[in-house]
């Protein structure tokens, strides 16, 4: 069974850093993409970034030139670095993980999320 487990939330001030960390665990072949949603108080859930198995990135409007995300394909791991973080920042950041191959086949998974919030 494959399992999506986030790390690297918190409380920050806002002009501040985090990053966040998504293993994934289990029999798993390979992956294709690994990105980044999130969902504010209130708001409806919101793309942040995601990465290719090859490295090709993409980034919605509202993080582009702040964050960054980056993978480990030897440890089916994607993080992402938060910077100059803003007050706007502050949401429940879930992973996903697109095409996920095992045995058994190939579906998506999402992790359960994480909380992070930025204080102005």
């Amino acid at each position: 069974q494959v399992q999506l487990v986030e790390s690297g939330g918190g409380l920050v001030q806002a002009g501040g850093s985090l990053r966040l960390s998504c293993a994934a665990s289990g029999n798993i072949f390979s992956i294709d993409g690994m990105g980044w949603y999130r969902q504010a108080p209130g708001k409806q859930r919101e793309f942040v970034a995601v990465i290719g198995s090859g490295g090709s990135t993409n980034y919605a409007d509202s993080v582009k030139g702040r964050f960054t995300i980056s993978r480990d394909n030897a440890k089916n791991t994607a993080y992402l670095q938060m910077n100059s973080l803003k007050p706007e920042d502050t949401a429940v950041y879930s992973c996903k993980a697109w095409a996920v191959r095992t045995i058994i086949g190939g579906r998506d998974y999402w992790g359960q999320g994480t909380q992070v919030t930025v204080s102005s």
